[in-house]
């Protein structure tokens, strides 16, 4: 005869049997990965990724670099980078453009950066230094940074065409180096990147 206790024994193994199922329906994690080369062109989807963005940071600094008016220069003109609008329709990690643009930049020798970021927390480390627990010997004083010649900036726009099964997906990005003391725009240029797509048929 079925009793009370085998009952419940059935139940919690109903219960343990139908974790089972959704834990085996249910996402998986990514548990098994290697290292890859970033250089390698990988189109998982049709968004932005680092291959878009690796393709218009090598453009644009070599650009920059090559602009006349710095290749003969003894010193190195202090840059600071402005706004860069994001124009399209997708989350874009704008900052990690213009920090790739930026420390390609350093590298190349011919430029120097300031960090408008930095700025207040400049200004709280100066009121600190000035203050009684700090060797005013030793402490930094207001009045010697770097004054900014350059401004960066720029915009990130897109356009996305459909049609049936193809699409075609497009980004520009341009960029302008604005002098400071003028308000003129000493340089400017613009990378575009296409990509096309089609959507795969449920068979395949």
């Amino acid at each position: 005869m079925f009793s009370l206790e085998n009952s419940k024994v059935a139940f919690v193994l109903f219960l343990l049997i139908c974790l089972a199922g959704l834990q085996a329906c249910g996402p998986r994690a990514f548990t098994k990965g290697q290292y890859d080369d970033p250089n390698k062109v990988i189109l998982l989807d049709d968004k932005f990724n680092e291959n878009d963005m690796q393709l218009m940071s090598n453009a644009l600094v070599e650009s920059l670099g090559q602009y006349e008016k710095f290749q003969n220069r003894s010193d190195k003109p202090t840059v600071m980078i402005g706004q860069v609008r994001n124009r399209t329709s997708e989350h874009i990690d704008i900052k990690m453009l213009m920090d790739k643009i930026r420390t390609a930049l350093i590298k190349s020798g011919k430029f120097r950066f300031v960090d408008k970021d930095a700025r207040a927390e400049l200004a709280e480390e100066y009121q600190y230094q000035s203050g009684e627990y700090v060797d005013q010997a030793t402490a930094l004083k207001k009045g010697h940074q770097k004054g900014v010649q350059y401004i960066i900036n720029g915009d990130l726009g897109s356009n996305v065409q459909q049609v049936g099964r193809d699409k075609v997906v497009y980004y520009k990005v341009t960029m302008n180096l604005i002098d400071a003391t003028a308000n003129t725009i000493d340089w400017a240029d613009e990378r575009e990147v296409r990509k096309i797509y089609k959507k795969r048929s449920i068979s395949e």
